[in-house]
């Protein structure tokens, strides 16, 4: 993913989203230091004496060696922390995802979401809740590798074909094209590990887990079965992807632009991570929404051997495609990407980098004249 070009690397987009006042900085200095050195003689001839001191003082919170943008380091870190915020928020919510499988698949037997934890609780105890969570956290760490790591390597790529003019102006297009070439080759990494989780899900006595699941369900279906729900889960994931970066850069924009009084730049880092986690909050609501009815088939189909979509779309109804478990999945998504987006950005943090998102750049001035 190195950009090899030393001006492809410094071109902007999206410079907008991760703008920084060290080069404002460096410039005040210099200008200082030259009418301090013009100005008085005695000052220039101390300062051959005395060391000069910096004008600026850096913030001792800043780590002394920063991660340049773009670099392989830089998407090293992105992927990082994509493997902590899918794999973990995922692994975490394996109950709600265990309920909503089921709720999916056996309707007359999980009504709702109480009796649906009602109905685990007594026939597998407390420890029938997190059935399935060796192969969630492999799968959505695999997962998050790839859909954040590629997301901002793909960002990137688009922006520099588009060019700094076209890749400001139609930046939404440029996320939402980053994010479904990201995710579809995700999806590749995580379509075996969804298999197995969700046949060991709803399958009551199929297998424990993932060691035992992964032997029993190749030998069923084949190796190639594994991959038998890739096209629902291209088309679950892929329209959940795209909304959930684009309209994550969004709303963090607008926050940004309408609802905070100061510059992203001099906002505290615990402000910015609250925008992050409010801004894949309301992106996670939107992305539940998008996504559902795929959701749906892909629980069918893992579940039933030899199921085709025309199978789920007569035994569930088109109504109950799209409604089948969705506020609880609303729930469960809302919380995991608003927890994801503050884990992914606390983590670049971390790293010495910024936040995700921001505020959009002026209109050029070509641009204003046409106006």
């Amino acid at each position: 993913m190195a950009i090899s070009d030393k001006s492809s690397r410094q071109s902007l987009i999206p410079s907008f989203l991760y703008s920084s006042s060290s080069g404002r900085t460096l410039a005040l200095e210099k200008i200082l230091h030259a009418a301090s050195s013009s100005s008085s003689p005695a000052v220039s001839n101390a300062e051959t004496v005395l060391p000069r001191k910096s004008f600026v003082i850096a913030a001792p919170s800043e780590p002394s060696k920063k991660i340049e943008l773009y670099s392989p380091a830089y998407y090293a870190a992105c992927t990082a922390g994509g493997i902590l915020s899918c794999g973990l928020t995922h692994m975490a919510v394996t109950p709600l995802d265990l309920v909503k499988c089921n709720m999916q698949i056996d309707p007359l037997k999980y009504k709702s979401i109480s009796s649906g934890f009602g109905v685990l609780l007594k026939e597998q105890g407390l420890r029938g809740f997190f059935k399935g969570w060796v192969p969630t956290l492999l799968g959505y760490s695999a997962q998050g590798a790839c859909k954040f790591g590629f997301y901002e390597f793909f960002k990137k790529y688009y922006s520099d074909i588009a060019g700094p003019e076209y890749a400001a102006k139609y930046k939404t297009l440029i996320y939402l094209a980053g994010s479904a070439s990201a995710e579809f080759i995700a999806d590749v990494a995580l379509c075996p590990f969804e298999a197995v989780k969700v046949r060991v899900q709803t399958q009551p006595g199929f297998a424990r887990g993932l060691s035992d699941g992964l032997p029993k369900f190749v030998k069923s279906e084949g190796t190639l079965g594994l991959y038998k729900g890739i096209v629902p889960l291209w088309g679950r994931q892929i329209p959940y992807t795209m909304m959930k970066f684009a309209s994550f850069e969004t709303i963090v924009e607008m926050i940004y632009k309408y609802g905070v009084p100061t510059p992203k730049d001099q906002c505290s880092k615990s402000l910015q991570l609250g925008i992050s986690f409010a801004g894949g909050y309301v992106a996670g609501v939107l992305c539940a929404i998008v996504s559902h009815p795929a959701d749906n088939l892909v629980s069918f189909l893992n579940n039933a051997k030899g199921a085709t979509v025309g199978d789920a779309v007569k035994k569930m109804g088109l109504v109950g495609l799209f409604t089948r478990g969705l506020p609880l999945r609303i729930v469960m998504i809302g919380t995991l990407t608003g927890a994801q987006w503050g884990i992914y950005d606390a983590f670049k943090v971390f790293v010495g980098l910024p936040t995700t998102g921001g505020v959009a750049p002026a209109a050029p001035a070509t641009e204003l004249a046409k106006v």
